[in-house]
């Protein structure tokens, strides 16, 4: 799966936020003032739609757009990506260096603890 660049990444969120969108669409729900112009917005998609990240349904000459992977698979693949090349499929690497970060908080450390405690073996492992 290619990687997306920020702007196609900012508006397959919104896809998925909206399950179906024409451009115009897409374009009332970006947060950004002013407005991006429609064509890029359409090329955009139109390039997401050549990654294989969106399908769409033809109108005449409008096209309706909709995800064709969904958040949580995107998120995996993406996570997966970023686990084996910054944190060496580590899980103590990624937690150590989101303590040093200060991302976990007590009450998040306390939930994780319990997860790993509720998922374990009877052998020790997860």
């Amino acid at each position: 799966m290619e990687e997306l660049t920020k702007a196609e990444e900012r508006i397959m969120q919104v896809l998925w936020k909206l399950q179906t969108a024409f451009v115009k669409d897409i374009i009332d729900e970006l947060d950004e003032e002013p407005k991006p112009p429609y064509n890029t917005i359409s090329s955009i998609v139109r390039l997401l739609e050549k990654k294989g990240y969106v399908s769409y349904k033809a109108y005449g000459k409008t096209y309706e757009y909709f995800p064709a992977i969904s958040k949580e698979d995107y998120a995996k693949t993406t996570f997966t990506k970023l686990f084996s090349g910054y944190f060496d499929n580590s899980p103590a690497s990624l937690l150590s260096f989101m303590v040093k970060e200060e991302k976990l908080s007590a009450e998040d450390i306390a939930e994780l603890t319990a997860l790993i405690n509720k998922n374990k073996n009877q052998d020790g492992t997860i």
